[in-house]
């Protein structure tokens, strides 16, 4: 059971407002930047050398991934982006940068590190002719070892100075070293100093309660989980606790779980939480990348002076958009503008 909130064309044009500020509003990212690798093939024969498929090999594309992959999403929904991260000086590095150039974002934080490999997750996908493509198998090469003491200052250095021109800072940490509790907490302090403290919105998949005094964060339930120690087991009362526990430990002023076909569930201090149902078909075609869209959609909200309820919804309509689309993906300004206008904005009552 759904519930459409009071004043439907209200909150919708509440929502459209917000949307259109985008482009009014900065942010900086610091993150682990990946570069998405995948490599496509049409099924030829069984090989008689082992048991495996024999791919024929059609096409490689590589896109923006992780941290790189939030950044995507940000410019392509008008925001003004400042990426802060670290590559290596290799391939797929250079082909993150050409990404960023071509589409006019600013790559003076992008670090390169003869150190340094940069993240490279290549999927293997294969398909015959008529057929769509199915992933097989990923390969993740990763550096060895995360940025050095020298690379970790200049990030700092990098993300301090875009903090002066940003409305917000959106933490994307895969465990790669970019983005670090440290250096994140060291920005805090610089904030605190110079009376600059925007909005820091935290995408962390390992380390969530080393974070504690950010404004809000994004994490899946499984994520959320891990962090707890105890499942949900799709119990809305369990949920409800995690969630509260969370903001807790964290010292949040908002917390936004995501539960892939679920939908999401918005917190906020002193506030019930919200349960959102998922927008769009529950059938999805690809999740790779869709909590970057995610936590892209809601900062973007968020530093457009959206409250948390307004940034879930907005957040959710690109969640439901991206899970459509093949690979690594973004949504546009212009499709989440549309969305909201043929669906209006549910909760689901508890």
């Amino acid at each position: 059971m759904t519930r459409h909130l009071k004043d439907k064309d209200k909150y919708k044009e509440r929502l459209r407002k917000i949307v259109e500020a985008f482009p009014k509003v900065t942010i900086t990212v610091l993150g682990d930047l990946v570069a998405d690798e995948f490599v496509y093939g049409e099924i030829s024969r069984v090989s008689r050398e082992a048991p495996v498929l024999i791919l024929k090999h059609r096409e490689r594309t590589v896109a923006p991934g992780g941290g790189a992959n939030a950044i995507n999403n940000l410019a392509d929904l008008s925001v003004n982006v400042l990426p802060v991260g670290a590559i290596g000086d290799d391939e797929p590095g250079r082909m993150l940068v050409k990404f960023f150039r071509h589409k006019r974002i600013s790559v003076s934080g992008v670090l390169k590190d003869k150190t340094y490999a940069t993240v490279t997750k290549t999927r293997i996908l294969a398909g015959m002719t008529h057929n769509s493509r199915q992933q097989v198998v990923r390969v993740d090469r990763e550096p060895e070892n995360p940025p050095n003491r020298h690379l970790t200052r200049e990030l700092f250095l990098a993300a301090r100075e875009y903090l002066r021109a940003s409305d917000a800072l959106l933490v994307s940490d895969y465990g790669y070293g970019s983005a670090t509790p440290a250096i994140v907490n060291a920005l805090r302090q610089a904030g605190r100093r110079k009376v600059v403290l925007v909005p820091l919105i935290l995408d962390s998949r390992y380390r969530l309660l080393e974070y504690s005094g950010v404004t809000a964060a994004t994490p899946n339930e499984p994520e959320v989980e891990a962090a707890l120690g105890f499942r949900v087991d799709d119990d809305w009362q369990k949920l409800a606790q995690a969630g509260e526990q969370i903001i807790q430990k964290m010292k949040l002023q908002s917390l936004l779980i995501t539960r892939g076909r679920d939908g999401m569930v918005a917190f906020e201090q002193g506030r019930q939480p919200v349960d959102i149902p998922i927008f769009g078909s529950d059938q999805v075609t690809d999740v790779t990348g869709a909590g970057d869209t995610v936590i892209a959609a809601f900062s973007a909200a968020l530093a457009a002076g959206a409250t948390t309820e307004e940034a879930a919804q907005l957040a959710n309509y690109a969640g439901g958009i991206v899970v459509m689309k093949r690979g690594t993906a973004t949504v546009s300004r212009e499709e989440l503008l549309r969305a909201i206008e043929q669906t209006p904005p549910v909760t689901r009552p508890h």
